[in-house]
């Protein structure tokens, strides 16, 4: 029977007045939501060759998580809302990891239990990936004071001492002026072993001796080995230049780390036993600065391993004692590196002494063409086997042979920036190629401006060190080049290999296996990007030990941003919130997890 609302005012029976009015609202309420729509993504957004064309319920995250909790709603936010003090919110026990070195614990660089059992460290076998099985499960502890990272730009000069907190570098490198610690900060002047007079001035004094490097423009991507605090590389951020910055992990203690905290790329990596984890003929220059490694040692492997990341007619800078001292050995170790830098055919193009800071160098040039490999007076080292799979850097010995040039090696990428968006040398020469190139370069384009920068609720002014755990074609990073900040290309080593592309657009990238832990410090990138990657992920390893590598690289205060089908979203959000995670989800298909300050209580008997 119909409510006559005069009829109640003229009975003066208001509380039913109250709720009727109430029941109005809520019902006008409900039909508004129902006939909004979230962010739109038009159908030309759909990622290419990554999203399955059926997508199908996956396994359950682990015998012991419960699914009650994984109903996730389009543009609700899913947050823990309890005192901190329930760490099993799925039937996940999270406990911190135990050791000395659990604060900075890296699996697999510090499986002290492998490396005791090794046989040998002379080729630095100790530094290298070494990775427990299974994967661990315990969360690393925070630094005792540990602050949100001081903001970029003014981190490349400056940040908290409490975040890394080493002091060893300062008193080793104290007459060099690395780094400086100055109240709650370390600072950092520009200086370094062969950087007397400033890095900036250094970097001047090259292009000034060889203008054809054109920093910037023909010369985009860098690797600096032995990078120490990555100075070089920050300081060459200013010239349009990204250098990946290369050393292992405690020769000077924490330098990778200070590194990333000051929001300079680097990753932890050395020339040991085995191929470096980037593809063939990748990098425009190489970079060493008194780097430490015997470049002619077992048989020259170690430099016949830069001939191999090296671009044809890219250039190697040694800047070290040998170039210019007199005595007898380093006079024996430059006649060393004349005798195998002739027999892989590099070139000097320029050897000088600085007067000024009392410091020499010497360039090589890689060749453009076979012909001098085929001229040579011995076949010495051998060119490798025709057969050998390309890029196969992935835990494979070092070669002791020359990677042959490919056929377009005289082909050098677009000045910079047009080489971010022409046509890749590496691309495959079949039109379907550069067409599926193309379009996964608009996808990006679109998908970024048009959701990721403004629909989700993401602060990009926080946001510095970026990795896309499955960058394709490197179309994420090129659609953020505009933003202040950088971001580590990472293809997995059981998806297309797109790397060689990555590096000819200008950008960095790294090959990586995610069932295994990644070859950083904790708490050194503010955002984790992946699209469709934890559909076939999850067949080979726990979801859950993933969640707690994302969560170890990951800042406190970061982001992680997913593109995936609902039921892995649904199996992803149960396990961030037992990490006391804020999850967003958007448009059944985005993700956004944000990174709390919670640890669980030290509780744990769980080991490193």
């Amino acid at each position: 029977m119909a409510i006559s609302v005069q009829k109640l005012l003229k009975e003066r029976k208001y509380p039913y007045i109250l709720a009727f009015f109430l029941l109005l609202v809520f019902l006008t309420y409900h039909l508004i939501s129902n006939s909004q729509s979230s962010i739109s993504v038009a159908s030309d957004l759909t990622p290419f060759s990554s999203a399955p064309e059926n997508p199908s319920p996956q396994s359950g995250i682990s015998s012991n998580t419960s699914s009650t909790d994984a109903n996730v709603h389009n543009d609700v936010d899913v947050v823990n809302d309890d005192d901190g003090d329930d760490d099993s919110v799925v039937g996940v026990d999270w406990e911190l990891c135990k050791g000395p070195g659990a604060v900075d614990y890296i699996p697999c660089l510090d499986n002290w239990q492998a490396i005791k059992e090794l046989k040998s460290r002379r080729h630095m076998e100790h530094r290298e990936r070494h990775c427990p099985d299974p994967s661990p499960r315990c969360l690393v502890p925070l630094p005792q004071g540990y602050k949100v990272p001081v903001p970029w730009p003014k981190s490349r000069d400056m940040i908290w001492y409490n975040n890394v907190p080493h002091p060893k570098l300062v008193e080793y490198k104290k007459d060099q002026r690395w780094v400086v610690k100055s109240g709650d900060y370390f600072i950092f002047p520009g200086g370094g072993t062969q950087f007397k007079n400033g890095v900036s001035q250094y970097i001047e004094s090259i292009e000034k001796t060889l203008p054809v490097i054109e920093w910037g423009k023909k010369t985009r991507v860098i690797l600096d080995v032995g990078c120490g605090v990555a100075s070089f590389g920050g300081s060459l951020l200013d010239k349009n230049v990204i250098t990946m910055s290369l050393a292992p992990k405690d020769e000077h203690e924490a330098q990778i780390q200070f590194a990333l905290e000051r929001g300079i790329p680097a990753t932890l990596s050395v020339i040991g036993t085995q191929k470096l984890t980037f593809p063939d003929n990748s990098f425009d220059l190489i970079h060493c600065a008194r780097c430490r490694v015997h470049w002619d040692a077992d048989g020259g492997k170690p430099l016949m391993e830069l001939n191999r990341v090296l671009r044809p007619g890219g250039y190697f800078i040694w800047s070290a004692t040998p170039v210019y001292r007199k005595d007898e050995k380093n006079q024996n170790v430059w006649k060393s590196m004349e005798a195998l830098t002739e027999a892989i055919c590099w070139k000097v193009v320029a050897k000088t002494f600085f007067e000024s800071s009392q410091i020499g160098i010497v360039i090589y040039q890689k060749p453009v063409s076979s012909s001098c490999y085929k001229n040579r007076k011995e076949n010495n080292p051998p060119l490798c086997d025709q057969g050998s799979r390309q890029n196969n850097s992935w835990y494979v010995p070092l070669d002791s042979c020359l990677v042959r040039l490919p056929d377009n090696s005289d082909k050098w990428p677009s000045h910079w920036p047009e080489r971010l968006s022409d046509k890749p040398p590496s691309l495959y020469s079949e039109s379907e190629a550069e067409e599926k190139y193309k379009g996964d370069t608009r996808h990006w384009s679109a998908l970024v401006s048009e959701v990721y920068i403004e629909g989700l609720a993401i602060n990009w002014s926080s946001v510095r060190n970026v990795m896309d755990m499955n960058a394709g074609y490197g179309g994420f990073a090129a659609a953020l080049i505009n933003l202040p900040l950088w971001v580590m290309n990472v293809v997995p080593i059981h998806e297309p290999d797109t790397l060689p592309v990555i590096f000819d657009r200008g950008l960095i990238g790294i090959y990586h296996d995610w069932c295994e832990s990644f070859n950083t410090y904790p708490r050194t990138y503010d955002l984790l990007h992946s699209s469709f990657l934890f559909g076939n992920l999850s067949k080979r390893c726990d979801i859950i030990e993933v969640a707690a590598e994302m969560d170890r690289i990951l800042r406190p205060g970061g982001y992680l941003l997913v593109q995936d089908s609902i039921e892995m979203i649904n199996k992803l959000t149960p396990v961030l919130k037992s990490l006391h995670w804020s999850v967003n989800v958007h448009q059944q298909q985005f993700l956004i997890g944000k990174k709390d300050f919670w640890r669980p209580k030290d509780t744990s008997s769980t080991g490193v």
